[in-house]
C-alpha cells in the first residue's frame, strides 16, 4: 500500500517553481502550492526479458503505445547507432517501463522510448526520412544498415534481450492514479511535467482529444491568449467541465479530481461530449463578446480559481434562455470580481472544497438574475 502523502509528496520549492514558472506565462494558479491527499493505490509489478526482434514486433502492430506528449523523436543519428551498437556487442543497455492496461492487454510506454523508436527505424530501415545506416561505430558495423548486417549479427541483434519492468495498478479500479505518480516520477526526462501533460499521457480517450480541439477554438485563444507549453490552457477547459459537471461533489486535491472526471468522461457516449462540447463554446464566446480578453484577469495574470468560477456561474445562466446581453454580462462580472469574498476564495487556498464551492455559488448567484 503507498500512501500519496508519502510517496508522491513533492518537494515544496519544486511546487514554487511550478506555480513561478505558470505566473511568468501569464497564469496564476494557487493549486499548484497544493498538497497531495491522501488517497491510496497497491500495484504490482514484474520483469519480463524481451528479444530485440519482438520488442520491434509490437511497436509495428502498436502494441506498445507511445504516450501523445511523447512523441518528439530526440535522439540523434550517433546516439541511435551507439545504442544498436551496444546490443551487437552483447552489451547490457537499460531496460524499459511498461504499464499494462487490463481491459486492452496494452503497454502504455512509461520510460523507454528512445529505444523502442531506435529498434523500430533500424529494422524498417529509415531514421528521419532517409536510410537508417549505423554511424561513428566500429568495424564491421560502420555504416551497416539492418539489411547488410552479416547474418550471424542480424541473428545476435534479433536474440537480444531487454528487459522491462511492467505494472498494474489493483486498486482502485476507477481511476489509476498510481500510473499518474509512476509516470510524474519515472519518465521527466529531466524535464518536470505539468499535471495536464501527464494526464493527456495517461487519459487517452475521446474526452482528452476533444478538450484538445476546443482549445484550438477562436473565441478561447482571443480570451486565453498563444497556445501554453505546459498545456495548461487544456487544463482550464478540462477544470471547467469537471466543476460545472461534479463540482458539488468536489474534493481535494484539484489534480486527482481532475484525473478521475477525466478517466471517466473518456468512457461516456459521444452525444456527451457534443453536448459539453455546445456549453464550452457556448459560454466561451459569451465571455469573449461581453468581457473579452481582460475576462479572469484579477489584477494582472489569468487566475485559474476566477476562471472556473466565472466559466461554471455563467454557463450555469445561459442554461436558460434568453440568452443575457453582453452588458448585462459584464456589469455581473465586473460587480462579482469586485467582491471580498469572491476575491479571498480566488487567491487563498484556491483548491480546498470550501473556497472552491464558495466561489461557484457566488458566482452562480452573480449571473443567475440577469
Amino acid at each position: 500500500m503507498i500512501d500519496e502523502n508519502e510517496a508522491s509528496a513533492r518537494d515544496d520549492s519544486a511546487d514554487k517553481d511550478e506555480y513561478d514558472l505558470a505566473l511568468a506565462e501569464g497564469i496564476d494558479d494557487e493549486a499548484l502550492l497544493e498538497k497531495p491527499g491522501t488517497s491510496k493505490f497497491t500495484i504490482s509489478s514484474y520483469g519480463a526479458d524481451y528479444t530485440v526482434d519482438t520488442l520491434v514486433k509490437r511497436m509495428r502492430g502498436e502494441a506498445f503505445k507511445i504516450p501523445e506528449f511523447q512523441r518528439k523523436f530526440v535522439w540523434t543519428l550517433k546516439h541511435a547507432s551507439k545504442f544498436i551498437e551496444s546490443l551487437l556487442m552483447g552489451l547490457p543497455v537499460p531496460g524499459i517501463f511498461l504499464y499494462k492496461e487490463s481491459e486492452t492487454n496494452e503497454h502504455l510506454v512509461i520510460d523507454g522510448q528512445q529505444r523502442l523508436r531506435t529498434l523500430q527505424a533500424f529494422y524498417d530501415g529509415i531514421f528521419r526520412g532517409k536510410e537508417f545506416q549505423l554511424q561513428g561505430v566500429r568495424e564491421p558495423w560502420n555504416e551497416k544498415t539492418y539489411k547488410t548486417l552479416d547474418p550471424a549479427d542480424v541473428l545476435k541483434l534479433d536474440d537480444s534481450i531487454v528487459h522491462a519492468t511492467i505494472f498494474k495498478q489493483d486498486k482502485p479500479e476507477d481511476v489509476l492514479d498510481s500510473i499518474y505518480f509512476v509516470f510524474e516520477r519515472i519518465n521527466t526526462g529531466g524535464i518536470r511535467l505539468s499535471p495536464q501533460e501527464i494526464r493527456n499521457c495517461v487519459s487517452l480517450g475521446p474526452f482528452t482529444n476533444r478538450v484538445k480541439a476546443l482549445n484550438s477554438y477562436t473565441a478561447w485563444r482571443t480570451v486565453f491568449g498563444p497556445p501554453n507549453n505546459r498545456s495548461k490552457d487544456e487544463e482550464l477547459i478540462v477544470r471547467f467541465f469537471a466543476l460545472y459537471c461534479k463540482g458539488d461533489t468536489y474534493s481535494r486535491p484539484m489534480n486527482s479530481f481532475l484525473n478521475k472526471f477525466s478517466a471517466v468522461t473518456n468512457k461516456v457516449e459521444a452525444a456527451e461530449l457534443d453536448r459539453l462540447d455546445v456549453i464550452f463554446k457556448r459560454t466561451i464566446e459569451k465571455v469573449n463578446s461581453a468581457i473579452g480578453v481582460r475576462a479572469f484577469r484579477i489584477i494582472r495574470a489569468l487566475n485559474a480559481a476566477a476562471f472556473d468560477a466565472v466559466m461554471v456561474g455563467l454557463a450555469r445562466r445561459l442554461e436558460r434562455n434568453p440568452d443575457p446581453s453582453d452588458q448585462a454580462v459584464a456589469l455581473a462580472y465586473d460587480a462579482l470580481v469586485a467582491q471580498d469574498e469572491f476575491r479571498q476564495a480566488c487567491e487563498r487556498s484556491t483548491a480546498d472544497e470550501d473556497n472552491v464551492r464558495k466561489r461557484l455559488t457566488l458566482s452562480t448567484a452573480a449571473f443567475a438574475d440577469i
